[in-house]
């Protein structure tokens, strides 16, 4: 069964630690970062935004994780899998790029609420084995009287896996939130990511860019082009999230907003020292 504190969440990042801690600043959020197997990082939250009243900006716990997954993965060339769970529910949200995420729920007795064509794109964006991992996924679409939310959980996760994901131990889905804070702190490698501001998130995350494969793309016509995409992308939704007052939407639009101003403004600093 599920924890008595109904709500948590942890995002898996599929990049190393140095890469995905400069992007996760631009959240804005204390998160608790830590290596979770080869080529994987989880963050952990620190506060849980989604026990604040409606009318504080509270939302769903899945609509957060949501918004936090489309912000860390749109700019970025790694996915972003959010994994939440409340007294009711539990689910994942992958986002890649400006791709529409794809979702997936059970019930908290574990019945599959979900739709299949979900899982196989789920399968395809993280190049899962088509035969193999696919058959793995489709038995957690199956009505199972002896799998709860909490067994589907780890079954996803026991098929990511073989991907090189292994989340510390403790760090498991289902978990109350301040345990699995607790566990993050202790983790040898363990860094608190927190808003230092946008000169020191912006000099971050470019040395980590500079120093990646992707570091020559910069400048140019197409870094041009890209960030008025991002810039063109992240308007409406900032404006989508201020009406709805939706904290999910309006921080992947600021994301996205703060990704296409930088990509523009660092290709003319470099243009003007050439």
């Amino acid at each position: 069964m599920l924890s008595p504190e109904p709500a948590g969440a942890l995002l898996l990042c599929r990049a190393e630690p140095a890469v995905v801690g400069p992007a996760a600043q631009l959240l804005r959020e204390r998160m608790l970062l830590a290596r979770a197997g080869r080529e994987w990082s989880v963050l952990v939250p620190e506060t849980k935004p989604w026990l604040a009243a409606p009318d504080a900006g509270g939302e769903p716990v899945d609509r957060v994780l949501g918004g936090w997954a489309g912000a860390l993965a749109v700019g970025a060339p790694w996915p972003v899998l959010a994994l939440w769970w409340d007294a009711d529910r539990s689910g994942f949200t992958l986002a890649s790029g400006f791709r529409r995420p794809v979702g997936y729920v059970w019930l908290a007795n574990g019945t599959p609420v979900g739709e299949d064509e979900a899982l196989r794109t789920f399968a395809a964006r993280l190049g899962l084995d088509p035969v193999l991992d696919m058959q793995s996924l489709e038995a957690l679409a199956v009505p199972d009287s002896e799998a709860d939310a909490r067994a589907r959980m780890l079954g996803l996760l026991a098929v990511l896996t073989r991907t090189g994901l292994t989340l510390p131990t403790g760090l498991t889905p289902g978990e109350p939130a301040d345990r699995l804070r607790e566990v993050a702190r202790i983790q040898p490698d363990a860094e608190r990511i927190e808003w230092s501001g946008w000169r020191d998130a912006v000099h971050a995350e470019l040395d980590v860019v500079e120093s990646s494969s992707i570091g020559p793309w910069l400048r140019g016509p197409k870094a041009r082009a890209l960030a008025a995409l991002q810039l063109a992308a992240g308007l409406p939704l900032a404006v989508h999230g201020l009406r709805r007052r939706s904290g999910g939407w309006l921080t992947a639009g600021a994301v996205l907003l703060a990704h296409g101003a930088l990509g523009l403004a660092y290709d003319r600093l470099r243009a003007s020292r050439d």
